[in-house]
């Protein structure tokens, strides 16, 4: 009997072209499809909740498939394990209701950006950061992401075509040296975490202020806000399903289907 399964995803983003299969090069969804593959002897064809691309990260993207075994959960998770490279990792495996769906029946996503603001770089924290080593003005950055809460067309910091999305959170937090951006929102236009993160360091570095920062949003013109973060620094780190996650067209439908593409 073919059931409908859901499983949590763990990568590093660093030598693969992005969640989503392509034409050529590795990707996640590639290994993923091909992991299961050789667990099930048949094709599986793998949606993810968000389309990360080259260079980004996760540690909460959720995928769903299909496939007919007799294998359960734990089973199939340590199977699917064993043939995944090293920075892949699934986990939380298990049958849902036939109409869920890892993109159409989220409500939200959440992407953390890290930046380490110290003179000297981390060595081992490379791959996952942004170094930037001149002083930064958190107070002022974390003035401007409120700015970002509520509904608003992002187009200002897309890569691609605008549109509205409701932020329901944004915030910088500073541990030591280490700074964390969270956002979380209904969805995301392609290329928006990271050039809303570009555009903070510009607050940080003190080239705009934070008012400035919302003119710029609210002007809807990518041109005047600050270029991209690099992708190293951005994670997936939680995708948000409501109380019917079977609903295979939950709120969020409209998002662009590319997801948060960094």
């Amino acid at each position: 009997m073919t059931r409908n399964w859901r499983a949590l995803v763990a990568y590093d983003g660093t030598r693969y072209r992005g969640f989503q299969v392509q034409a050529s090069g590795s990707t996640v969804q590639g290994e993923l499809e091909r992991a299961l593959a050789q667990v099930t002897g048949g094709p599986v064809r793998v949606a993810g909740a968000g389309r990360t691309d080259a260079g980004v990260h996760a540690s909460g993207q959720v995928i769903s498939f299909r496939l007919a075994s007799a294998l359960d959960g734990t089973a199939l998770g340590r199977g699917v394990n064993a043939l995944l490279p090293e920075d892949i990792a699934v986990s939380e495996v298990e049958p849902v209701g036939e109409r869920f769906h890892a993109r159409f029946s989220a409500r939200g996503r959440a992407y953390e950006y890290r930046i380490r603001n110290a003179p000297a770089r981390a060595p081992l924290e490379r791959l996952r950061e942004l170094h930037v080593p001149q002083a930064l003005d958190d107070g002022a950055m974390s003035r401007a992401a409120l700015r970002l809460i509520g509904r608003h067309d992002f187009a200002a910091f897309a890569a691609g075509e605008g549109g509205e999305r409701t932020v329901r959170h944004a915030g910088l937090s500073r541990e030591g040296t280490l700074l964390r951006f969270k956002i979380e929102a209904d969805g995301f236009l392609r290329g928006m975490v990271r050039g809303v993160v570009g555009t903070l360091l510009w607050v940080g570095r003190g080239k705009i202020t934070a008012e400035r920062f919302g003119e710029i949003l609210e002007s809807r013109d990518r041109s005047q806000a600050g270029p991209s973060a690099a992708a190293r620094g951005l994670c997936l780190v939680a995708v948000e399903y409501g109380e019917r996650e079977d609903d295979g067209h939950a709120e969020g439908d409209d998002q662009d289907p590319r997801g948060e593409g960094e």
